[in-house]
C-alpha cells in the first residue's frame, strides 16, 4: 500500500471501523491520520489504535500549527531519535546531557518500579551509592510522569478546538554493552517501567541473579551477547528478527544504547533511517530517560458543531 502526501483523493471501503483502521495503518508511514465521527465509542477505539504522529478529528488533516499541533510522524514518517517540531521536547533531542544528582522528591506510583527498588535493596544488588542513584532516578521519573508524560495537555485552550499532546508507550530494545554498569542498565529499566512501555534487554555480560529475577518477574526478555555478536546482528538483514524481542523485526526499532562506542553501532547499522538510537549517557532525569519509551502524539479535535460547543470527546480523552 502506498501513501500519497498531496492533492490526491483515494476512496476505499471497509465493513467495520476496525477494518478501516487496519487499512489506515497499513502504509509504512504514519505522518497524519483523521476520523470524522461524533460517536464517543468510535473515537475511543480509533485513538487506541491509530498509528500516526498527528491525528485529527472532524477537521482536515493538514496545516499543523506549531505549539497547537507539534509536528512529527511515526513509523517511516520519522527519522532518528528526534522529537516533535514545536513541541516541549524539541530542544531535548538537539542537546547533550551529563549526569547530575536529581532533586525530585516524588514518590514512585508504579508498583513495578517500587518492587525493583525493593529487590535491589534487599538483594544487596548494588552499592549504597548505586542504590541512592536508582532511588533518586525513580523519584525523578515519577515527577516527570506527574508533570509531563502522564497526562494529555492542551496549551492553547482555544475552546472551539482541542489540541492535546499526549505520550503513548512504545517498545524499546535496551542494549547494555560489555562496558556498561549493572546500575545504569537497571536505571534505564526503571524509566521504561515508569512509562509502562514494553521492552527487552540485550546485554554484553551476564546479569546478577537478582537482576535476572527482576526481569523475569516483569516479563522482560533478555539476551546475553558480546559486543561483536551484537554489532554483527545490527549489520544483518533488515527483516531479521530481534532475538531479544521475541521475533520483532529490527526495522522500526528504538534502541536505548548504554555503552561507550556508539560510533560502531551506527557503522553496523549502515545509516539506516528506520532505527532510532538513543545513546546519551545515563542520567537521573526522568524527563530525559523516559523519552525513548514514549511516542508523542498530537490530537486535534473540533469541539463545536456549527459554532455550538460539542464536548463529546471530553469523555474519551482528557487534558490539562
Amino acid at each position: 500500500m502506498t501513501e500519497y502526501f498531496g492533492p490526491i483523493l483515494g476512496i476505499m471501503t471497509a465493513d467495520t471501523l476496525e477494518e478501516a483502521i487496519e487499512l489506515q495503518n497499513a502504509p509504512d508511514y504514519g505522518l497524519t491520520a483523521g476520523l470524522h465521527s461524533l460517536d464517543a465509542e468510535e473515537l475511543e477505539l480509533w485513538l487506541s489504535k491509530v498509528q500516526a504522529g498527528n491525528v485529527y478529528v472532524n477537521r482536515g488533516i493538514t496545516g499543523a500549527i506549531v505549539r497547537r499541533q507539534p509536528f512529527g510522524g511515526w513509523k517511516k514518517s520519522t527519522v532518528g531519535s528526534g522529537t516533535k517540531a514545536g513541541g516541549p521536547s524539541y530542544l531535548i533531542a538537539l542537546s547533550d546531557w551529563e549526569r547530575t544528582e536529581a532533586t525530585a522528591t516524588a514518590v514512585p506510583q508504579s508498583v513495578a518500579v517500587r518492587e525493583v527498588l525493593a529487590t535491589a535493596d534487599n538483594a544487596d544488588l548494588c552499592t549504597a551509592e548505586d542504590f541512592a542513584f536508582l532511588t533518586r532516578s525513580a523519584s525523578s521519573d515519577a515527577e516527570a510522569w506527574e508533570s509531563e508524560f502522564g497526562y494529555g495537555y492542551d496549551p492553547s485552550k482555544l475552546g472551539v478546538e482541542r489540541n492535546i499532546l499526549r505520550y503513548v508507550p512504545t517498545q524499546v530494545l535496551v542494549r547494555a554493552d560489555e562496558s556498561a554498569s549493572v546500575a545504569d542498565a537497571v536505571r534505564v529499566v526503571l524509566a521504561g517501567l515508569a512509562a509502562g512501555a514494553p521492552m527487552a534487554l540485550s546485554v554484553g555480560k551476564d546479569l546478577p541473579v537478582a537482576v535476572r529475577g527482576i526481569l523475569e518477574n516483569k516479563g522482560i526478555k533478555y539476551l546475553v551477547e558480546s559486543d561483536e555478536v551484537w554489532r554483527t546482528y545490527l549489520a544483518s538483514n533488515a527483516k531479521t528478527p530481534v532475538r531479544a524481542l521475541a521475533g520483532t523485526p529490527l526495522e522500526g526499532t528504538r534502541i536505548r544504547y548504554i555503552g561507550d562506542d556508539v560510533k560502531s553501532v551506527y557503522t553496523a547499522l549502515g545509516g539506516r533511517p528506520d532505527v532510532a538510537v538513543y545513546f546519551h549517557p545515563v542520567t537521573e532525569a526522568g524527563r530525559i530517560e523516559m523519552l525513548p519509551f514514549l511516542r508523542e502524539q498530537a490530537v486535534s479535535i473540533t469541539a463545536h458543531r456549527f459554532g455550538n460547543p460539542n464536548p463529546f470527546s471530553e469523555s474519551v480523552i482528557s487534558s490539562r
